[in-house]
C-alpha cells in the first residue's frame, strides 16, 4: 500500500485536480488504493493567513474580498474536474468552509486579535477544499474515494503553528479510520498540515507540514513506500534556477535529503524524513506533470555511486551577527548567554561558527530576524560590554549559506579543499565555515551577492551535472 501525497501547485487549478485523479486511479488499478494526503490549492493557505491577519488589525473588509475570491477560485475548479451531477454537493461543503472563514474572521476582527489556535484554524480551511474536490474528481472517474479530516487522525500537542504528533494515539486512529477503507478499494483523500489535540483542537504541522502528514500516515500504516508528488523531477543537484545543468538524482539517502531539505532544498519538508526513518519507508519525489519520470527514490542505503558529494543547495537573504572579545577566552558561559538570549526570541539558528581561542562566536539567521537578535544580544550581554569582555556585536548581511552534501565525504579526504579551491579561483572569500563530525555537509557563509556563482562553481568542481552512474 502507497501512502501519496499531492502539493498546492500539483492541485493548483481544476485542470490539475483533474489529472490527479487520472494518477490516483492509476496507481489504485496498479497496486490497489493508496492513501492520498492533499495540500490545500496553491496561493490559498497564504491567502487565509491574509484574511485572518488584516481582520486583526481593523480591516473588516479585506477577510470579505478574500472568502469571496476563494469561492470563485474553488467553484471554478469544481466545474472544471467534476462532473454536473457531483458539482453540488461538493460546492455545498466548499461553501460551509468559506462562510466559516468569513465568521471566524469577522469574530478576530471584533475581538482585534488572531491568537495562534484561531491561526491554525483559518489556515487549515484550505485542505478542508481541497480534499473535497480531489474526492469528487475520484468518483467522477469511477473510483470510490472519502473525504477525510486529518484533525480525525493526527494528534498532536497543543503547540499551535508547528504542532509534533502524539505518536501512540495517531496510529491508533488512523489504523482504525483508514484500514477498513482500504480494505474495501476506497481512496482516503486526507487533509494535509491539520491535525488536533486529543481535546479535538485544530493545530496545524507548520508551513509546508503536508509532507510531514504524509509521513506520519504512511509510518503510522506500515506503507511499502510514501510518495511525494510535486512540481519537479525528484531532488536536484542543485537549484536548477541557480546552475543551468543541474540533475535529478536517482537515489539519495535518508540523511542526505535531510541535510539538503534543512540547507534550503524545497523538495520536502524538513520534518518528512523523520518517519520514514524510524520505519524505514522509502520516500519517492514524483512530478505530477510528468507522472512517468521515476523521480528520485530515498532509501537507508542507496546504491553505490562515484560522487562522494550528491548536491550543492543555499539559502540566501541571511545575517551573519558576531560576538567577539578577548575577555571570552575560557569564561564559562558566555556561548549560553548568546543563544539564549537569541533562542528567547524565538530566532531560528541556521550555522554556528567558533574560533578555537574561544575569543570570536559567530552565526547566521535570517536577515529579517537581525535588530531582534542583536538587540537582545546587547541587552543580556551589556555587562560583558561594559567592562569590554566583549568588545563588538556586528551584523553582517546580506550573506548566504551554501551547503555541500554527501554521504560518501565521510572518511573522504580533499573535500573541503576541492570546494574552497573552486572559490578561491572564482575569486569568492568564504565568511566562515562549519561541519558536524559526521562529515555529510560542508556549510559555509558566503556574500549573498555572489550566493549563485559559489553554487555554481562549487557543482561544476564536483562534476555534478553528469550522470552518477549509480549501479
Amino acid at each position: 500500500m502507497l501512502t501519496i501525497k499531492f502539493g498546492g501547485t500539483s492541485v493548483g487549478d481544476g485542470h490539475r485536480i483533474a489529472d490527479v485523479a487520472k494518477i490516483v486511479a492509476s496507481l489504485r488499478e496498479q497496486r490497489g488504493a493508496p492513501v492520498a494526503v492533499v495540500s490545500a490549492m496553491a496561493g490559498v493557505t497564504n491567502r487565509l493567513v491574509e484574511a485572518a491577519s488584516t481582520a486583526a488589525a481593523g480591516d473588516g473588509e479585506r477577510y470579505r474580498a478574500i472568502a469571496n475570491a476563494l469561492w470563485v477560485q474553488h467553484e471554478a475548479a469544481a466545474r472544471a474536474c467534476l462532473p454536473e451531477s457531483l458539482q453540488a454537493d461538493v460546492l455545498r461543503e466548499i461553501r460551509r468552509q468559506v462562510d466559516l472563514l468569513s465568521s471566524l474572521c469577522q469574530s478576530i476582527h471584533v475581538l482585534g486579535e488572531c491568537t495562534p489556535r484561531a491561526m491554525d484554524l483559518v489556515s487549515g480551511l484550505g485542505e478542508r477544499m481541497s480534499v473535497r474536490l480531489v474526492a469528487g474528481a475520484l468518483a467522477g472517474l469511477g473510483v470510490p474515494a472519502e473525504p477525510v479530516e486529518a484533525c480525525d487522525l493526527i494528534i498532536t500537542n497543543g503547540r499551535f503553528g508547528a504542532a509534533e504528533p502524539l505518536w501512540e494515539e495517531t496510529r491508533r486512529r488512523s489504523r482504525e479510520r483508514l484500514l477498513p477503507l482500504l480494505e474495501r478499494g476506497v481512496v482516503p483523500v486526507i487533509t494535509g498540515f491539520i491535525a488536533a489535540t486529543p481535546e479535538g483542537v485544530p493545530t496545524t504541522l507548520g508551513r509546508g507540514g503536508s509532507d510531514y502528514s504524509a509521513a506520519i500516515i504512511g509510518s503510522c500504516l506500515d506503507s511499502e513506500e510514501i510518495w511525494i508528488w510535486t512540481d519537479v523531477n525528484g531532488v536536484l543537484t542543485a537549484d536548477p534556477r541557480l546552475v543551468s545543468n543541474a540533475r535529478t538524482l536517482p537515489e539519495l539517502s535518508y540523511i542526505e535529503a535531510a541535510e539538503l531539505s534543512y540547507f534550503g532544498a524545497k523538495v520536502l519538508h524538513p520534518k518528512t524524513m523523520l518517519p520514514a526513518i524510524e520505519r524505514r519507508i522509502p520516500v519517492r519525489i514524483k512530478n505530477t506533470f510528468e507522472p512517468d519520470h521515476p523521480g528520485t527514490l530515498i532509501v537507508a542505503e542507496p546504491r553505490p555511486s562515484r560522487h562522494v558529494v550528491k548536491a550543492i543547495t543555499a539559502i540566501r537573504d541571511l545575517t551573519l551577527v558576531t560576538v567577539e572579545g578577548r575577555g571570552m577566552i575560557g569564561v564559562p558561559g558566555v556561548a549560553a548567554k548568546v543563544f539564549g538570549a537569541v533562542a528567547r526570541e524565538g530566532v531560528n539558528v541556521l550555522m554556528i561558527s567558533q574560533s578555537s581561542s574561544e575569543q570570536n562566536i559567530c552565526f547566521v539567521i535570517p536577515r529579517e530576524a537581525t535588530e531582534r537578535a542583536v538587540q537582545a544580544l546587547r541587552s543580556d550581554l551589556s555587562h560583558e560590554l561594559a567592562r569590554r569582555d566583549i568588545e563588538r556585536v556586528e551584523a553582517l548581511a546580506p550573506v548566504a549559506i551554501v551547503a555541500v552534501v554527501g554521504a560518501g565525504m565521510r572518511g573522504t579526504p580533499g573535500i573541503a579543499a576541492k570546494a574552497f579551491g573552486a572559490l578561491a579561483r572564482g575569486g569568492i572569500n568564504i565568511i566562515a565555515i562549519a561541519q558536524g563530525s559526521s562529515e555529510y555537509n560542508i556549510s559555509f557563509c558566503v556574500d549573498g551577492e555572489r550566493m549563485a556563482e559559489a553554487v555554481s562553481l562549487v557543482h561544476d568542481e564536483f562534476d555534478l551535472g553528469t550522470p552518477n552512474g549509480a549501479m
